[in-house]
């Protein structure tokens, strides 16, 4: 079964470090902004998610594969050359799916920590993590970015023509 947890930690924590970057570039592409320090606050709050999945990952003797979390700073750099509806300009469009894929990532993230306190038993051979703490920290994170994503969708997807 450990084999298995090793897998699956390293995809969560390969994702996790994809949610990071897209979070740091989201927070720097809205700076000066309140959505620009809403997200430099949860891109913090992830990057501090990473150290304690790291963190987690250590004494479970699971190692780091380079490979996985290299392919997904990749794969989120490749991200940023698709389509945002504007040749060379951010877009309310590139706003918005940057806002909501974090969104699905950081509810991902609850699901994750719950997953392993209750369904892979970290929570009893792990008692120095505080699973609670990490699901309502990520609970956190997500209210505090939802209003701008909600904004961000209707600025999107506006049909007036004013957006």
């Amino acid at each position: 079964m450990d084999r298995f947890l090793g897998i699956y930690l390293n995809d969560q924590l390969a994702m996790g470090v994809a949610w990071r970057e897209l979070a740091k570039r989201s927070a720097h592409n809205n700076r000066d902004t309140p959505a620009g320090e809403a997200l430099g606050r949860v891109a913090a709050g992830i990057a501090e998610d990473v150290e304690t999945f790291r963190g987690i990952m250590r004494p479970l003797g699971v190692q780091i594969s380079r490979v996985k979390t290299g392919l997904a700073i990749v794969a989120e750099r490749v991200g940023r050359v698709k389509p945002n509806g504007r040749v060379r300009s951010y877009s309310p469009l590139s706003r918005f799916e940057e806002l909501e894929i974090l969104a699905m990532g950081i509810d991902g993230k609850k699901q994750l920590w719950t997953t392993l306190r209750d369904l892979a038993g970290l929570g009893a051979r792990l008692p120095d993590v505080d699973f609670d703490v990490l699901i309502d920290r990520a609970a956190h994170q997500r209210a505090e970015i939802e209003p701008f994503r909600a904004a961000a969708g209707t600025e999107a997807f506006d049909q007036s023509g004013s957006g």
